[in-house]
C-alpha cells in the first residue's frame, strides 16, 4: 500500500480544498498534509492521472489566508489522490508548519522534518 512510503509527519486535516490541473479547478477533501505532500479525496466521476502536475490550494482562517504548493500526482487510489509538492512559497510553509506543529506538540519532529526537507531541496 502506498501510504507506507512515508517519509514526513502527516497530520489528519479533514478541509475542503482546491485542485487546480491544467485549466480545470476541482473541489477536493484535503485528508492529511504533510511539508512535503497530501493526501486529497476527488469528487466522483474526475480522474486524473499518475505525475499530472496540479496546484494544491487549502483555505485557512476563513480564507483570510491559503496554503499554496505546486504538486504532482504521485498515485491514484480509487478517487483519493497521493500529492507530492515540488514546490511551495514561504508564507505557504510557515502555515503549514505552524498548523503540523499545532496537531503535533513536539516541535523536535517537526525540525526533523524541516531539515530533510532542506536537505532535499540542496540548501
Amino acid at each position: 500500500m502506498p501510504y507506507e512510503r512515508r517519509h514526513f509527519i502527516r497530520v489528519e486535516f479533514d478541509a475542503p480544498a482546491r485542485l487546480i490541473v491544467g485549466d480545470a479547478a476541482f473541489p477536493v477533501m484535503v485528508i492529511d498534509l504533510s511539508l512535503k505532500g497530501a493526501l486529497v479525496q476527488m469528487p466522483r466521476g474526475i480522474q486524473v492521472s499518475t505525475s499530472a502536475p496540479c496546484k494544491l490550494c487549502v483555505p485557512l482562517n476563513g480564507d483570510l489566508v491559503e496554503i499554496s504548493m505546486d504538486m504532482q500526482v504521485a498515485y491514484v487510489d480509487g478517487h483519493v489522490l497521493g500529492l507530492e509538492c515540488t514546490h511551495s512559497d514561504i508564507d505557504s510553509v510557515t502555515h503549514l508548519r505552524r498548523l503540523i506543529e499545532l496537531q503535533l506538540g513536539d516541535p523536535a519532529l517537526l525540525e526533523r522534518d524541516l531539515y530533510e526537507l532542506m536537505m532535499q531541496s540542496g540548501h
